[in-house]
């Protein structure tokens, strides 16, 4: 799905306020702790709680392995002050025969209420749009995180409804409501600075 730009680990993506990298090792402490927040984890289908050490560790092998191979992209978001502190994480998976990939993310609490996940988010979604053949992007939230829900309507997402969503460290299914954005819809407000290639 990406091409060979994005498969390397140099890959950086730059916003205004914002570099989105690959995640590394170094990242496991910051991610453990920030994804360890229940404020973070219970509002969302796929982080545990408690979350460990070794969360952390199986979650940045896992994406670093994914954006190898060009089958999804995973990024670790950084302020540009801090480009060695990971504050969330966006990415887009599972690219479908409709020419539809997921979007998930999430960003530490203490990083919240500033515009930065709509920022990272809407870079990120122009970029994934002008690398890929994707048609459209499609997502799901809690309907009790009302952060999430306002993100999704800043990025020009359309509500298709409700449903059913796998949530193995919720213990099974939870109800979340459904989006749907499709190529070319996303504000040009939030559209990325040129993606650059640099050492980290």
């Amino acid at each position: 799905m990406f091409p060979e730009i994005a498969r390397d680990d140099i890959f950086r993506l730059e916003t205004s306020r914002l570099w989105l990298r690959w995640p590394r090792a170094a990242d496991q402490g910051s991610i453990c702790r920030l994804a360890g927040d229940p404020e973070v984890a219970l509002k969302t289908a796929r982080i545990p709680h408690p979350y460990e050490a070794y969360h952390a560790e199986g979650f940045i092998l896992a994406a670093r392995a994914e954006n190898a191979s060009g089958a999804g992209l995973t990024l670790a978001l950084t302020q540009k002050r801090q480009a060695d502190e990971a504050i969330g994480v966006i990415g887009v998976h599972g690219a479908n025969a409709r020419g539809a990939g997921m979007i998930g993310f999430w960003l530490g609490r203490p990083y919240w209420g500033r515009g930065l996940m709509s920022e990272a988010a809407g870079a990120f979604i122009d970029m994934v749009f002008g690398m890929t053949g994707l048609e459209r992007i499609v997502s799901s939230a809690l309907p009790s995180n009302a952060a999430s829900l306002r993100v999704h309507e800043k990025l020009g997402f359309t509500r298709t409804g409700q449903g059913k969503f796998p949530a193995p460290a919720r213990g099974g299914e939870v109800d979340v409501e459904l989006f749907d954005l499709r190529r070319g819809a996303i504000p040009t407000s939030f559209g990325a600075k040129r993606p650059k290639l640099q050492a980290t």
